[in-house]
């Protein structure tokens, strides 16, 4: 299990560890995964090592969540208590942010990759209950998930004394109803138990009181995926890759106006620029770069002047943004930014659970404030205001939902001002006669309808990301 780069003749590579041998749709088999080396980690693992080993592979690794808080996994595998009580992994493939469609491709291509990070993870935690909480809307990857664990089941790696180990997991693969607020890791274990997916208070994290009530490892999909490789090849094997603080892979969807959208694996810390124009084909002709979310809607934009940086969680952080779900969505000069804030606001507002007060009605009012700006009906002044909202809500609600709406819409109102402005003063002479109300009424990025304006025009149909050819170098490992 190494790593393989795929030139692209460009000046960023793939490196392919997750979706390496991803072309091959055997790999959706138990045959096929095997066939490549599948699951003979974790025959050596139930059979040489030690939970704790595990633990501080993972940890010495560096392996960092993949599903947006980036927090250290071995970390959180450590924090569960050791003993005989009953305990929970969870693993989280509710994929519901826009931009975000990296575990829908993992789960489709490679399911048996997932189930054996799982069984390992479960194992390091002596964990004897495992469950995949799979969005509603993924049914076809739902079904693929069903029939892998029923071949895992078949083939003796689920079950009780699985390959005669004296280690017992049972795994279920549950379906939500649809919420993207079941992406936050307690609304999730509501949702598990039954319950409406409403975020739980914290303290007590998961690790102490989670599912029914006992210590709990929730993890991203494309985390747990990685812990067949790292436990194969080794922390230092694993930290070849990507930069000190950020290491390993990053499986990265790309989208909006790009000429190749699409999931690249790369290593973090590629320059993001290189990344949008080399891997993801660049602007459609005649268009240039606007503005990008380097980590799904919740992140907060980057101009075009602010991308020359290395992909990688400390350096968007730096940035004053977030490398999050690793979803960059791609907005070129014929979007309007206030009209992107608002479907963004749309979004945050639709999904609030409604739990606690500066989500509900933070939520609620920046909507009803933008859709006044696009309309001409607000002042300078309001912008101030807006601003200063969403300063409130950040870091003043149950989860993070209020602050995935506040980041993103106070950047673009930071760094955007000048176009809001111009947006409110052409919304504002529409209802005029005479020449300027024409004029203003022939520009559509000023229109009150979101869905008017440049953005609208008709597109070049986007090319989708072609398949690998030719022979693919294995560089590490």
């Amino acid at each position: 299990m190494s790593g393989e780069t795929v030139d692209r003749a460009g000046a960023v590579k793939e490196t392919r560890v997750l979706l390496r041998h991803a072309q091959d749709p055997a790999m959706a088999t138990i045959d096929g995964y095997r066939s490549y080396g599948g699951y003979e980690t974790l025959e050596r693992t139930l059979r040489d090592q030690e939970p704790d080993e595990i633990v501080n592979e993972l940890e010495d690794s560096g392996l960092r969540g993949r599903g947006g808080a980036g927090f250290p996994m071995g970390k959180k595998v450590s924090f569960l208590p050791r003993g005989s009580q009953a305990k929970y992994l969870c693993c989280n493939a509710d994929e519901s942010e826009p931009g975000a469609f990296k575990d829908r491709e993992l789960i489709q291509r490679n399911p048996h990759q997932l189930i054996e990070g799982i069984v390992i993870s479960a194992f390091s935690g002596e964990i004897g209950h495992a469950f995949i909480f799979i969005r509603g809307e993924y049914d076809q990857q739902a079904d693929i998930l069903d029939r892998a664990v029923a071949e895992a089941y078949e083939a003796g790696y689920l079950g009780r004394n699985i390959l005669g180990s004296g280690y017992d997991l049972e795994l279920v693969v549950h379906r939500g109803a649809g919420a993207y607020i079941c992406g936050e890791e307690t609304a999730l274990l509501d949702a598990l138990e039954g319950k409406r997916g409403n975020p739980r208070l914290k303290p007590p994290f998961p690790a102490v009181q989670g599912l029914y009530g006992g210590p709990t490892l929730i993890n991203n999909v494309e985390t747990l995926s990685n812990v067949p490789h790292v436990v194969a090849n080794g922390a230092e094997w694993f930290r070849s890759f990507g930069t000190e603080q950020s290491p390993g892979t990053k499986v990265v969807s790309i989208s909006g106006c790009v000429g190749r959208p699409g999931n690249y694996e790369v290593e973090l810390g590629v320059n993001l620029r290189d990344f949008v124009f080399s891997l993801g084909g660049g602007m459609l002709e005649g268009r240039e770069l606007k503005a990008l979310y380097p980590g799904g809607s919740s992140s907060p934009v980057l101009t075009a002047d602010e991308i020359d940086l290395p992909y990688s969680f400390e350096a968007m952080a730096e940035a004053g943004s977030m490398l999050g779900s690793g979803s960059i969505i791609v907005a070129d000069d014929s979007v309007s930014i206030p009209h992107m804030a608002l479907r963004t606001a749309r979004f945050y507002h639709h999904e609030s659970c409604g739990k606690c007060s500066p989500c509900r009605e933070g939520t609620n009012w920046t909507v009803k404030m933008l859709e006044r700006v696009v309309r001409g009906e607000a002042t300078p002044m309001d912008l101030d205001i807006i601003s200063s909202v969403q300063q409130n809500i950040i870091g003043h609600c149950l989860c993070v939902l209020g602050d995935s709406m506040a980041m993103p819409v106070g950047a673009m109102v930071k760094k955007y001002r000048e176009e809001f402005e111009q947006v409110i003063a052409a919304g504002a002479m529409q209802g005029f006669p005479g020449e300027a109300g024409r004029e203003a009424q022939a520009d559509g990025s000023a229109a009150g309808d979101p869905d008017a304006g440049p953005e609208a025009a008709e597109r070049v149909r986007l090319v989708g990301r072609p398949l690998p050819e030719g022979p693919q170098e294995v560089t590490h490992g």
